[in-house]
């Protein structure tokens, strides 16, 4: 399974894991979520989606995550129709990969479990 996981996970990261729908939005996205994971309101969660550490963020921000996320759901799609397994499983296999990545102070919540700190 975890050889599994490896695959999907740089398959996705090949990809641009990132993906949305202009290049515009996305860089501006991205600086809002990597200022906000600074700051400990955004994480990475266990599922391969960003999550709001303190349940809440400012309308910029809160946008930010969801296209992200919607870019992720995206690219999850496309990766498990490619690879025969379903979106869930390429969502966990990446988010092995960003949470191991994640510099020290940013947090990260392993499925089922709270935010932690790295």
């Amino acid at each position: 399974m975890l050889k599994l996981f490896a695959k999907f996970a740089g398959a996705l990261l090949l990809l641009g894991l990132l993906a949305a729908p202009a290049a515009a939005d996305l860089a501006s996205d991205r600086a809002a979520v990597d200022a906000a994971k600074a700051a400990g309101v955004v994480g990475e969660q266990g599922d391969g989606y960003l999550g709001l550490v303190t349940g809440a963020a400012d309308a910029a921000v809160t946008a930010a995550v969801k296209n992200i996320n919607a870019g992720r759901a995206q690219v999850y799609a496309e990766t498990a129709a490619k690879t025969g397994t379903n979106a869930q499983a390429a969502g966990e296999a990446t988010a092995l990969q960003l949470i191991a990545k994640l510099p020290a102070g940013q947090y990260y919540k392993q499925a089922g479990g709270g935010w932690t700190r790295k």
